[in-house]
């Protein structure tokens, strides 16, 4: 198992808010994590010794500044199980990776009449790309059903299946339940029913071993800030058989092998999909990021995360008042909730009150937050790095949310 206090000591905002006195219990990990000392080391040290542009220069600098780019994204494939580091695609993010592959098949694939299966659980960044590739190809959205917990039934997928579905985009965990989904089992369902299957992978990545490979996925899509990278840089998985398929939808330098006047030729994968200059510090980041998770051990990380899940679960249910949403098992350490009529912001800013950050809103799930009848939740996320005792505290400050609003025992 373990050790968070060791851990936390990797983080220097910890130290930060201790030398100043002041309380903070980080449970906003599903928005984004901190980042240890070796990840800002990666980018100072990029920045301070090796500065250059890409794939382009000459000289000595510039070939450094490439060998470190090309050896990250070699490090952070391998990490998500891509067979070669040409099937990952360096984006800003889940966001732009999602917009990219709607983009692609919005343009080259789908038509009138097609469907693109999504689930009522989605990320707006997994269902607005696929509503404008839905209203510029006149393609139709279908949603599966969710059983009452929050969870899918693969079985009842099969059964319903339109054979119009050329797209089946889901998360692989969400970002408001917690829910676990068989990501693997899905893509297998797409696969045998020749759809292409599409994984918003931002909230597992961070959390369990993911092997893109073995989930026989098309593309998975994640974010560096939720792994303790830095922000503005992540990844876009493609099989090579469908970055090859698929033409660029973004041109610019880098990208090209050939421009003429009025035609030009695409650049050997995975460049032909990243136009211009890369986020290339963020890419060394990322890197630094996945040794430090890798040293670890990502078994290890989703172990002490599960654990300390089933235990702010059992502590959070015995509160009174208290509504919690999602799966109580197979979940990640994201845990929404609402307390009794109190608005989610007014508890989010109670507890801020005495430095325990949690999140509060719709979270980007609004379609989510109506199948559950509610406007928002408050949320509570955990990562490798918080604690029991951090807990127990989130738990305490519901007391005096109580007092603020008078609710009683």
């Amino acid at each position: 198992m373990l050790d968070p206090f060791g851990i936390r000591g990797d983080f220097p905002i910890f130290d930060t808010f201790r030398s100043k006195g002041e309380p903070l219990i980080y449970l906003d990990n599903a928005a984004t994590t901190q980042k240890p000392a070796v990840v800002l080391q990666a980018l100072e040290r990029y920045y301070t010794t090796a500065n250059a542009n890409v794939h382009r220069s000459p000289h000595r600098i510039g070939a450094e500044a490439t060998e470190q780019f090309e050896r990250s994204r070699a490090r952070i494939a391998s990490f998500i199980g891509a067979r070669e580091s040409a099937e990952l695609i360096f984006t800003r993010g889940t966001t732009e990776s999602l917009n990219l592959v709607a983009g692609i098949l919005a343009q080259q694939l789908l038509k009138p009449g097609d469907v693109i299966l999504l689930t009522p659980s989605e990320h707006h960044s997994n269902l607005v790309p696929w509503q404008m590739a839905a209203e510029r190809t006149s393609a139709a959205l279908e949603f599966v059903d969710l059983l009452p917990d929050g969870t899918l039934d693969p079985d009842s997928i099969r059964t319903n299946w339109n054979p119009a579905t050329r797209v089946f985009a889901f998360q692989h965990a969400s970002n408001v339940l917690g829910t676990i989904y068989p990501a693997g089992e899905l893509c297998r369902i797409a696969a045998e029913r020749g759809a292409i299957s599409v994984v918003d992978g931002a909230q597992a990545v961070p959390h369990s071993r993911v092997d893109v490979a073995a989930l026989g996925c098309d593309f998975y899509a994640f974010s560096g800030h939720k792994m303790v990278g830095p922000t503005g840089v992540g990844g876009l998985y493609g099989r090579r058989g469908m970055l090859e398929r698929f033409n660029p939808i973004f041109g610019g330098g880098e990208m090209i092998r050939k421009v003429s006047r009025h035609h030009s030729t695409y650049a050997d994968l995975p460049h032909k999909f990243e136009p211009g200059t890369p986020d290339i510090s963020g890419a060394i980041g990322l890197a630094a990021a996945v040794e430090y998770l890798e040293a670890l051990g990502m078994d290890s990380i989703e172990e002490y995360i599960a654990d300390l899940t089933q235990y702010a679960f059992g502590r959070l249910q015995a509160v009174d008042l208290l509504t919690l949403y999602g799966p109580v098992q197979g979940r990640t350490g994201a845990i929404s909730f609402n307390f009794a009529d109190v608005h989610p912001h007014d508890v989010a800013s109670i507890l801020d009150s005495d430095g325990i950050a949690i999140r509060a809103g719709h979270h980007c799930a609004q379609p989510l937050m109506e199948w559950l009848g509610v406007q928002s939740t408050a949320r509570a996320s955990i990562y490798f790095y918080n604690t029991r005792d951090e807990i127990d505290a989130l738990v305490a400050g519901f007391g005096k949310v109580r007092e603020v609003f008078h609710l009683g025992h």
